[in-house]
């Protein structure tokens, strides 16, 4: 159930953007009316163009980086919301299996028992989401801006120009690659990975790198940055190789318990 709700609300706020990308026209400028148009696309464009230096590409850039230090406490909360729920996930397949009856009242007294296993251990299930939803009005934004700004619309970096497509496509594969890693690093850290995740390692990627390939370049160049810093705060903060050292040195430690309990008491019946 859990699963099911993560995934339906992942699908309705991409859903959301496409719905939203395509509600302003026209360029956007300090005249601008309406609220998105003249507060969050116009000042969206404004803090770009402060950062640039001259280049727009280098606003970007350093735009996305700001954005991605600010959210570090949220998806900090994030990390540790997940790991709260991959330790429970024993008691809740106990739960699973007392409950294993589909008729409507053991569906809602399991729903009942889950909620409140996770009430008792300050958990929310829905928590992984957050980082995603307080994303998407941000790619928002930044794609109108880059879309409807000129002076953003005609800047260029490398070899692109921000408002169109990247003509070699190396910005959207860049995209998806680190979307990947940063996915697979996140699933790695998982006791055991459930079915929506294994979905979204690959599924990600693949719609990155489609929207990639279709807008402008200048919202791959964020893709690239967002992901690309996921990655290292990734391996900083929530390293799945060194959680893996962790799990299997303490899974050793309690098999050694076991051991040892074991042959203690083959000892007392042995001198029995």
């Amino acid at each position: 159930m859990k699963n099911k709700k993560k995934w339906l609300l992942t699908l309705s706020m991409l859903v959301l953007v496409f719905v939203l990308t395509g509600c302003g026209t026209g360029e956007v400028s300090q005249s601008s009316t309406g609220f998105w148009d003249r507060y969050i696309v116009y000042y969206f464009g404004e803090a770009i163009e402060a950062l640039s230096f001259g280049n727009s590409g280098i606003g970007i850039i350093l735009f996305t980086l700001i954005i991605r230090i600010i959210l570090m406490p949220l998806m900090h909360y994030q990390t540790k919301s997940m790991r709260k729920t991959q330790e429970l996930q024993p008691k809740l397949k106990a739960l699973q299996e007392k409950y294993a009856s589909k008729d409507p009242d053991t569906v809602r007294k399991l729903q009942e028992e889950q909620q409140r296993l996770y009430s008792e251990h300050n958990v929310n299930p829905l928590s992984g989401c957050l980082p995603l939803i307080i994303q998407l009005p941000i790619m928002m934004a930044l794609w109108q801006a880059i879309s409807r700004i000129p002076s953003l619309t005609t800047g260029t970096f490398l070899w692109v120009e921000l408002g169109k497509p990247d003509p070699l496509y190396i910005l959207p594969i860049l995209a998806a690659i680190f979307t990947f890693i940063s996915t697979k690093l996140n699933a790695m850290g998982q006791v055991e990975q459930q079915g929506t995740m294994k979905i979204m390692t690959y599924a990600m990627p693949v719609l990155i790198l489609f929207m990639g390939w279709q807008l402008a370049s200048g919202l791959s160049l964020y893709w690239v940055v967002s992901n690309a810093f996921q990655v290292g705060q990734t391996l900083i903060i929530n390293n799945p190789f060194k959680l893996r050292q962790e799990r299997e040195a303490a899974e050793q430690k309690q098999r050694d318990i076991e051991r040892a309990l074991r042959k203690a008491n083959m000892s007392k019946k042995t001198r029995k």
